[in-house]
């Protein structure tokens, strides 16, 4: 299995999102929904809780499937804030697909990255963030889909 061969989203943090969607509205881009809540994970691992849930997102899926999301950070300390204040916002992370969290978890052990963030639901569905900003100018994310009954 190949952690990053299956592009899912490009993630841009914004200091204003209704400005920011407007924007992208103005050049076609659209429509706009709300991220679903991140309340369901019962193993949430990130720097800050408050700050997590303080993250507010929108997305939109292009003709590819490809999705754009715009996150605006809340005012507590959270990597988001804290890179939206260093850099004025911008490209955040690149979220790939992948069948199974267990095995790329494996996967990126064997490669040498470190996690940042993950939170998994019961079904195995989630995310994990890389820390790989160094590295590669963005942090790289996986995520697998929830399960649909």
């Amino acid at each position: 299995m190949a952690l990053f061969d299956k592009l899912h989203h490009v993630c841009i943090v914004v200091e204003d999102l209704e400005l920011a969607q407007a924007n992208y509205e103005m050049v076609g881009v659209g429509p706009w929904n709300n991220l679903p809540s991140f309340s369901d994970m019962p193993d949430l691992k990130v720097p800050n809780h408050e700050g997590f849930f303080g993250l507010t997102y929108k997305y939109a899926t292009i003709d590819s499937g490809l999705q754009i999301q715009l996150c605006q950070p809340g005012p507590e300390d959270t990597p988001q804030r804290r890179f939206l204040e260093k850099t004025g916002g911008g490209v955040y992370h690149l979220g790939f697909d992948v069948d199974n969290l267990d095995v790329a978890q494996e996967i990126s052990k064997g490669i040498e990255l470190s996690v940042q963030a993950s939170g998994r639901r019961e079904d195995g569905s989630g995310f994990i963030y890389f820390d790989t900003k160094e590295s590669v100018g963005v942090l790289l994310e996986v995520r697998k889909s929830r399960t649909l009954d």
